[in-house]
């Protein structure tokens, strides 16, 4: 269904008239929007971007307009963007409904989990900025790079079992379910989402992860001083009666890397499988 919702949203902007050439101030909302832009060669034009962006390092010298859930209309319209590139999601609604009604041209992009997904972002971007070429060339090679990865990853004949935990402040843990971004990610790389009977992030309880049995633990490296160490991860009630935990196999990856499915998703794939290879001979930890 989500792929059919991407093509008439695809179709639908492929049929706009061109953007007019005083497009040339562009907002990005969206990390992979971002990592697009630039990898068309057109990040000249960008005059801001959300705080999900942060690769390549040099757009961190951009204005931040804020999380791209949690945008203020006011800053976004305070660099006076030409056009604004959304991922889809991004918001809240009434944050949209007031750039849409001060004028400003915005281009919305559907999110699918998938390498499909990844190529058709990369031309829905290109077409928004006038890139066609740059983009469908970016496309093949992006195409190209995801699925020697995913077939090299998915190889595997016995694959892991992962839970993902999105947080797991003060001890309740937040893990992803299908149709999520970890969710297409695990798959890509070769392995099993160990929570599939709900979709999104939610809690979960301890009896549920008992029963998932998942043989690794994966969550987002982070640069936060309050970030949950490894150590305490181990020590949850929960993920020390699992495989994962008695073994100690708790595996870290960037998130913007992992679950943003832009340019760089070959790269995700192929450090997630490299992270998940051989996880039963891993050594426990003393």
């Amino acid at each position: 269904m989500r792929r059919h919702v991407f093509a008439a949203a695809l179709s639908v902007l492929i049929a706009t008239p061109a953007l007019p050439d005083t497009a040339a101030r562009i907002v990005t909302v969206g990390g992979a929007l971002t990592e697009i832009v630039f990898a068309l060669g057109q990040e000249h034009r960008l005059v801001a971007r959300d705080s999900t962006s942060t690769h390549p390092e040099v757009v961190e010298d951009l204005p931040d307009v804020g999380y791209a859930r949690a945008l203020a209309a006011e800053g976004v319209l305070s660099v006076k963007p030409d056009l604004i590139l959304a991922t889809e999601g991004a918001g809240p609604p009434e944050t949209m409904d007031v750039l849409r009604a001060a004028g400003v041209e915005m281009v919305i992009i559907p999110e699918i989990y998938t390498a499909e997904g990844v190529a058709d972002k990369i031309t829905a971007v290109g077409t928004a900025i006038e890139a066609e070429e740059a983009a469908q060339a970016l496309r093949e090679k992006v195409a190209q790079e995801l699925a020697q990865a995913v077939a090299l990853a998915t190889a595997n004949s016995n694959p892991p079992k992962v839970l993902f935990v999105l947080s797991a402040a003060s001890g309740r843990i937040m893990a992803a379910g299908r149709d999520t971004a970890a969710d297409g990610i695990l798959q890509m790389a070769g392995a099993k989402n160990a929570m599939t009977a709900f979709p999104g992030y939610k809690p979960v309880t301890d009896e549920a992860i008992i029963q998932a049995a998942p043989d690794v633990v994966l969550m987002m490296s982070s640069r936060s001083n309050h970030a949950i160490s490894d150590e305490e991860v181990l020590a949850l009630p929960a993920i020390a009666l699992t495989p994962a935990g008695q073994k100690g196999r708790i595996v870290r990856l960037d998130g913007a890397l992992m679950l943003q499915f832009g340019p760089r998703a070959a790269k995700a794939v192929s450090d997630l499988a490299k992270l998940f290879h051989g996880v039963t001979e891993m050594p426990e930890k003393s």
